[in-house]
């Protein structure tokens, strides 16, 4: 799948939203990524999760709750592979449920969209911590301005070149364009 397959796949779907939106990160910014309004197709998703997994050698794919859970589901399916997924817990990510990673196992961090990478860095280290063997973060979409440091290397189907601000240098606060908080981590 090209990036430009996958740009037109959010378009069509109406998951590319332009407006006033806080990100999961806190940061504000007037593009939104709806990914749900893409996941909401299981045919989009499949065809999504099987681009990734061709970009990586894994076993396991391990994602952060919630908003990576269904793509990374479906990068397991292409492969095969186990899917496990971290959630908060008093505000730090932690495997629950169960669910346990091996030492040595190849693990690929699956995330949706990232943006300064708090979350995907936060995954590689929770999975180095079980002593896996982290392979790569496979992001739907990076809307980093620039390099993150994960902790293993990136690779997206789609780089979007989007702009984010600080909330007090938000030139959209400054102009009292409403704001909208569409994530879920602060659900």
């Amino acid at each position: 799948m090209t990036p430009e397959q996958v740009r037109a796949l959010l378009e069509d779907s109406g998951a590319l939203q332009k407006g006033h939106f806080r990100l999961s990160s806190g940061r504000h910014s007037d593009l939104y990524v709806q990914k749900f309004r893409v996941f909401e197709r299981p045919d989009a998703t499949r065809a999504l999760g099987a681009a990734l997994a061709d970009l990586f050698d894994f076993a396991a794919v391990v994602s952060p709750a919630v908003g990576a859970v269904v793509l990374g589901f479906s990068v397991a399916l292409a492969r095969g592979a186990r899917s496990v997924f971290a959630e908060r817990v008093h505000g730090e990510l932690k495997l629950r449920r169960g669910f346990t990673l091996g030492a040595g196992e190849r693990v690929l961090v699956v995330e949706d969209v990232v943006t300064t990478g708090a979350s995907a860095r936060e995954v590689v280290e929770l999975a180095k911590g079980w002593g896996a063997d982290v392979v790569g973060v496979g992001a739907l979409l990076d809307r980093s301005e620039g390099e993150v440091e994960l902790g293993a290397p990136l690779s997206s189907l789609l780089r979007l070149e989007a702009t984010s601000w600080e909330p007090e240098a938000c030139p959209l606060c400054a102009a009292g364009t409403p704001l909208e908080d569409p994530g879920s981590r602060r659900l």
